[in-house]
């Protein structure tokens, strides 16, 4: 598979290789499941979320709700942040360690600007995001988990559209670009530093804030 991704990008630029989307299965249908257009997350996440703080609030949730939607959110950057610093960038080195880890992250890394692998395929976020909102009944138990769900999946939607923006767009805010800064420097500078994508306060909590050069 390597030397096929090798013959496949040979001959490309710079620029061309840092947005190509080679293929990442011999399966045409799971290739095809690899690519996601960047509207499918707010299509498929944002009715979830108005849904569970619609059915909390018919649950009782009531005044606490806004306090459970901080949480969730909050609970989503340090997830983001570790999640992006312990899965994402566990590299090992040959077998299928190295295989997953390619699949699950390297590809991003090989080519950051593909466009249709920017976001989460639905095959692996709809499995996770139902995990997570089980373990969150588990723990809070109802109606609690409905609105820190709701505010969990909104950072986490959040998340996935800033990563396509700072990737393929131009932020005209300053808040914008300090955002596209961290991450292009996370990128292409040192890529064990800045793994807060969009909280990128959580880097300078656990000491892994991108350096200035």
């Amino acid at each position: 598979m390597a030397t096929e991704r090798a013959d496949e990008l040979k001959g490309l630029s710079r620029s061309e290789v840092l947005r190509a989307s080679p293929r990442m299965f011999e399966s045409d249908l799971l290739d095809k499941l690899s690519r996601v257009h960047p509207s499918v997350p707010p299509i498929l996440f944002g009715p979830i979320i108005v849904g569970l703080i619609v059915e909390g609030l018919i649950r009782g949730s009531g005044w606490a709700t806004p306090l459970w939607l901080l949480g969730g959110y909050l609970f989503w950057t340090l997830t983001e942040y570790w999640l992006h610093r312990i899965v994402f960038h566990f590299e090992p080195e040959k077998g299928i360690g190295a295989r997953l880890h390619w699949i699950i992250h390297g590809v991003h890394h090989d080519h950051p600007n593909d466009p249709m692998r920017l976001v989460m395929p639905p095959s692996v976020s709809i499995p996770l995001a139902a995990a997570f909102l089980f373990g969150f009944w588990a723990v809070f138990g109802s109606p609690g988990f409905l609105p820190f769900g709701a505010g969990f999946l909104a950072g986490y939607l959040f998340y996935d559209m800033l990563h396509y923006h700072v990737h393929h767009h131009r932020p005209k805010t300053a808040l914008g670009k300090r955002m596209r800064e961290l991450h292009m420097r996370h990128h292409f500078q040192n890529h064990e530093r800045g793994y807060g994508v969009s909280a990128p306060f959580w880097d300078h909590v656990f000491g892994t804030a991108p350096k200035n050069r």
